[in-house]
């Protein structure tokens, strides 16, 4: 059975992992899609607000015209390549602050709703003629050129669009005292990036309700399959102490019944009926042996009674005498065991409010407890302050932490329940607990295994 449980714990634990794996996937999956509506839905956007803007166009106009001069002298051999690319950066960071505030201006006008920087980067310059092309400047050999725009890292940029300029151009210059006249084709290929600062943020909250749902779903669940595995556990315990609690009153049972079959089996010989003491001796083991039972039965119904059922005959009593009077019972009960007891009683004139018949029992229980498991010296303090605390330590085999917890449970006990080589049907210290309740007390345990236990009862003295 337990093989199974687990079996049925470690199936479930791996659906949960299972099912939370699969809604992970589709919650990134939801994410990515999201994400790509809202870059795709802003790049659309902004993509033409340079070509559609009079102000933006005729900044775009100083620089191109500035850029084909440039090329203009390149193809005259005024200039290098590097020049070109110089020259050309110098002229439009000149020109930057002026096209990126009237980008600002016409971002504000389509009121996106999103703190958007734009960049405009070259890709390639190339001047193709019949001989081959060439090339000014080729994104493939180096990072990509800032020409108009804010600046920002290309990890956090969006490709907005490519745009190729492919004109010729005719131009006039004086070579050698000459005017010549030249032309060149021009290819002239860039690219547009945005950055949306919160992008990430932004498509979240659009994903709130998913959210929201998807995380009440897994908590719903994992709470359904804790409370399910939690009850199947609490379950199997609740079955295994029926199960520990039948064998044991069916230990208890079975010597007074074997007795009493025996002792009617003998009344029933002829040799015995002729012989009167035999009779007598016979009825009286008969007797004694009802007796037993009728005890045992009392036991499992009077110690399952919880503490709101248990009604107090409250008397004040003297502290210090009543208990000097229980440790003289208690000492009396185990004589011949080889029991030692120190005592330490304060305040002597203290007076307290109890059950003296209920009380008894409790303090009888811990200290047979104390003798039932190996101890032999027995220590009685007591002290009164706010409330009166009676300590009952013995140097027995101790209680492990992980049976600690369950101490008090009706029909719980410690030790090896097959072998019952410690008698009782495990209501002892759970009707404790509840006689101590009832006088609205509590009572602590503190063990260690294999050097023992001391149990500390603290009532109110009021």
């Amino acid at each position: 059975m337990p093989k199974k449980i687990n079996i049925l714990i470690l199936a479930s634990v791996l659906g949960l992992i299972a099912l939370s794996a699969i809604q992970a996937y589709l919650i990134n999956n939801t994410y990515k899609l999201k994400k790509d509506v809202f870059i795709e839905t802003t790049s659309r956007s902004i993509s033409r607000v340079d070509d559609f803007s009079p102000h933006l166009d005729s900044i775009n106009d100083i620089w191109q015209d500035y850029f084909l001069n440039l090329l203009a002298d390149y193809k005259s051999k005024k200039i290098s390549k590097q020049d070109i690319l110089s020259l050309l950066k110098l002229k439009t960071d000149s020109l930057n602050d002026s096209y990126v505030d009237r980008y600002k201006k016409e971002l504000a006008e389509k009121d996106l709703k999103h703190d958007l920087k734009f960049q405009k980067r070259i890709k390639t310059i190339i001047l193709p003629d019949s001989t081959g092309n060439d090339t000014i400047f080729n994104h493939l050999k180096s990072s990509k050129l800032h020409l108009l725009g804010e600046k920002f890292s290309e990890k956090s940029a969006h490709k907005v669009s490519n745009s190729m300029w492919l004109t010729d151009h005719s131009f006039e210059r004086n070579i050698d005292g000459e005017t010549t006249t030249l032309t060149y084709d021009l290819q002239f290929e860039t690219e547009d990036f945005m950055n949306i600062d919160g992008w990430e943020r932004i498509v979240i909250i659009r994903m709130k309700w998913l959210l929201l749902c998807s995380i009440f779903i897994f908590l719903f669940v994992f709470g359904l399959l804790f409370y399910s595995i939690k009850n199947l556990i609490n379950q199997k315990k609740i079955a295994d102490i029926k199960t520990d609690f039948v064998n044991n009153i069916t230990h208890e049972l079975k010597t007074p019944l074997a007795t009493l079959s025996l002792a009617t089996k003998m009344l029933k010989k002829d040799n015995v009926k002729s012989q009167p003491a035999v009779i007598d001796s016979t009825v009286n083991t008969i007797e004694r042996q009802n007796k037993r039972l009728q005890n045992l039965i009392d036991q499992v119904l009077n110690n399952s009674l919880g503490y709101k059922e248990i009604n107090l005959k409250r008397e004040k009593v003297v502290a210090s005498e009543y208990i000097d009077t229980i440790l003289d019972d208690f000492m009396l009960s185990v004589e011949g065991k080889n029991i030692s007891l120190e005592k330490a009683i304060q305040n002597e004139d203290t007076t307290i409010s109890i059950d003296r018949f209920y009380f008894t029992t409790a303090l009888f229980n811990i200290l047979e407890n104390a003798v039932k498991y190996n101890g032999n010296i027995i220590g009685v303090h007591s002290s009164a302050n706010k409330s009166f605390n009676i300590s009952i330590k013995d140097n027995g085999i101790g209680i492990s932490t992980k049976n600690q917890k369950h101490l008090f449970d009706k029909f719980y006990r410690v030790g090896n329940k097959e072998i019952h080589d410690v008698k009782g049907l495990g209501l002892g210290l759970y009707y404790t607990n509840q006689i101590i309740k009832a006088h609205k007390g509590q009572i602590h345990v503190r063990s260690i295994e294999g050097e023992g236990t001391t149990f500390t009862i603290e009532i109110p003295l009021n």
